[in-house]
């Protein structure tokens, strides 16, 4: 089917294969045609056009700003508009390669008006010419139409994908004072090989002074071209290099070049320049102009930010003589990368190093008011430091593992890697499995829902004494550790035998995580539990062999003290009391009743065994008055 439009003869016919294949193929089609949403078929030959801002708004406020749309705002006939470079039915995303706008077709779409001889470049006053044959020939063009690299350089790159504009705008990518930050966009380090550019961000505030990239690279002639990188380090070490040069101060300003090629900065081919930014080339002495210390920051501005938002940036930020900066860490000339043995910050010298300041009665130790101390000395006997200082395991816990290397924050602070609700994070970015047990126990925050404070990692195993599971110390202290949060149940364990042979030193006795797990405790109720109705006998045989579902239902914390979880229990218990106090109260009071009695009884008692004593006496005396009556 065709029609008619003025002198051409345009076909209506739409291939449905190559629409269900386009990005658009999910919709119908007066999604696009919406003036025919809701007409009969077949409509009326004169349909409106397509207005594609209707839902890329953004790119159509672009294109309607670029030279493009205003082109076509002013009737140009050879303005391109979106179906030019896009397609109409069979439009593709960016990313396939068979796409109109993908990086590998983009030269050849633009090239259809921006090619030499096309009536673009014939009838309108365009200052560039063989732009398209110039970037077929630059890098940039070999290595996209070439050799097929689809990172490099096209039109789009440069001039924007819809908002074009021509580069005496200010707001043009291609503009004096935008070029630089359109370049380093890919060439992101291109200060390393301009060394005299002091600094990156000059490029763009100081636009005046130095050369845009254009005005040594021209635009679609850039070619693989490589110049001198200057005298900039020579320079400095003109002076430097000489061992006897001192500041005012007394101190050494000679800085060694084999420390410097040797380290990072000296293997990326930073120059001194790049550090020290205020250097000013047209003094006798460039480095007179220098007030401040180095900024790290412009080059490792991630690392800055942490840094500023840290424990360390605050106190520097007050001005604090204490505050660690980043040479303090790192060193000047010679730093070196993490993984360097040689280095500070290579994993064995990360304890020394923190040390520095946070072994006890350092500078930072002395500002401890909580009760960590001797964290030095402490984590050099814990499992991470015996790993790590004497056995060289480099890849357990440090300092920075947990605290970060430079967002290191109170545990206070919800943001620090160590506040309680972070650290099960913290060290599962190590203990993974562990960390996924934990997060679906009872004392993860997103199982059981309290106000009361659930316990991480560091409540039980401390943060720097952190001591093997398999130790003596850690199995006998373990339910001590439970018993802060468990009083009661602790209370009843310690009344069992298990809980008795234990507290005379026995370690090999169940306890708490032998029975309710370590860091996958559930609820009894859950089937997943290792006391559950399905689990709890396999649970005892771990330690009793022979145990039966019958051994197993011993009730472990049972106790006559709770009568809403025990009342069999308890009201036995205080009947029995009740029953053994009464009788003892009944006895009681019946032997006090019959006190008095049994005294009186005694106290006659003894009377009438003395009646019989002395009329006992009485009948044995002889008769003396008989006898002297006869005499007489």
């Amino acid at each position: 089917m065709t029609v008619k439009r003025g002198s051409r003869t345009v076909s209506l016919f739409v291939d449905s294969k190559k629409f269900a294949a386009s990005v658009h193929g999910p919709l119908s089609c007066t999604n696009c045609h919406a003036s025919l949403d809701g007409k009969d078929l077949p409509h009326d030959p004169g349909v409106a056009p397509v207005q594609c801002g209707a839902c890329h708004s953004d790119e159509q406020k672009q294109h309607a700003a670029s030279l493009h749309g205003k082109a076509i705002a002013r009737g140009d006939s050879l303005a391109p508009h979106c179906v030019d470079c896009h397609g109409n039915h069979d439009i593709l995303p960016v990313k396939d390669k068979r796409s109109a706008v993908a990086p590998l077709n983009i030269p050849f779409v633009c090239g259809r008006c921006h090619r030499e001889g096309t009536p673009v470049q014939i009838n309108r006053n365009i200052d560039q010419h063989n732009i398209l044959e110039n970037y077929s020939e630059s890098i940039h063009g070999e290595a996209v139409l070439k050799k097929g690299l689809i990172v490099a350089a096209t039109c789009v790159s440069c001039h924007t994908s819809h908002n074009i504009l021509p580069h005496t705008d200010p707001n043009s990518s291609i503009n004096r004072r935008n070029i630089a930050a359109t370049c380093t966009k890919c060439h992101a380090e291109i200060e390393m090989v301009h060394r005299k550019t002091i600094r990156g961000e000059l490029w763009q505030k100081e636009s005046n002074v130095l050369p845009a990239c254009p005005d040594c690279h021209q635009p679609h002639k850039v070619r693989n071209v490589f110049y001198s990188q200057g005298m900039a380090d020579a320079d400095c070490m003109r002076c430097h290099g000489d061992e006897k040069l001192k500041a005012s101060n007394g101190r050494s300003m000679f800085v060694s070049v084999a420390e410097v090629a040797a380290s990072r900065h000296g293997q990326k081919g930073v120059a001194c320049s790049q550090c020290h930014s205020e250097v000013n080339v047209s003094h006798v002495r460039p480095c007179e102009t220098i007030t401040h210390p180095v900024d790290c920051t412009k080059c490792h501005e991630d690392q800055g930010q942490q840094y500023q938002r840290s424990r360390h940036g605050q106190l520097q930020a007050a001005g604090d003589h204490n505050a660690p900066s980043c040479k303090d860490c790192h060193g000047g000339h010679h730093v070196l990368g993490k993984h360097d043995p040689e280095s500070n910050t290579f994993p064995t010298k990360v304890p020394n190093l923190c040390g520095g300041c946070h072994r006890e009665g350092m500078k930072a130790a002395v500002r401890y008011t909580g009760p960590q101390h001797e964290i030095i000395a402490n984590y050099t006997e814990s499992i991470h430091g015996k790993g790590l200082m004497k056995s060289g395991l480099t890849v357990t816990a440090t300092c920075t593992n947990c605290h970060t290397a430079h967002l290191i924050l109170p545990r206070t602070d919800p943001d620090s890697t160590v506040n309680p609700k972070n650290v099960p994070a913290t060290c599962g970015a190590c203990h993974h499995g562990i960390q996924e047990q934990f997060i679906e126990s009872v004392h993860s925050v997103s199982i059981t829902r309290t106000d009361k404070k659930l316990p991480v990692c560091s409540d039980c195993h401390s943060a720097h004494q952190i001591r093997r599971t398999d130790e003596t110390g850690f199995k006998l202290d373990i339910m001590n550790k439970c018993g802060q949060c468990h009083q009661e149940i602790a209370k009843t364990y310690f009344e069992t035998y298990h809980g008795k042979v234990s507290r005379l030193g026995y370690a090999g006795t169940a306890k708490c995580y032998d029975c309710h797990g370590a860091h996958d405790i559930l609820r009894v109720t859950d089937p997943r539990s290792h006391l559950s109705r399905a689990n709890v006998v396999a649970t005892c045989q771990k330690c009793h062999a022979n145990a039966t579902r019958r051994f197993a239902g011993y009730l472990t914390h049972a106790t006559h003290h709770d009568p809403k979880k025990y009342p069999f229990l308890f009201w036995t218990f205080w009947g029995m009391t009740t029953l053994l106090v009464s009788t003892f109260v009944f006895g009681g009071i019946h032997t006090l009743l019959w006190l008095p009695k049994a005294i009186q009884m005694r106290r006659e008692l003894r009377a009438e065994e003395a009646r019989d004593a002395a009329e006992k006496a009485g009948l044995h005396q002889p008769n003396t008055n008989r006898e002297d009556n006869h005499a007489g």
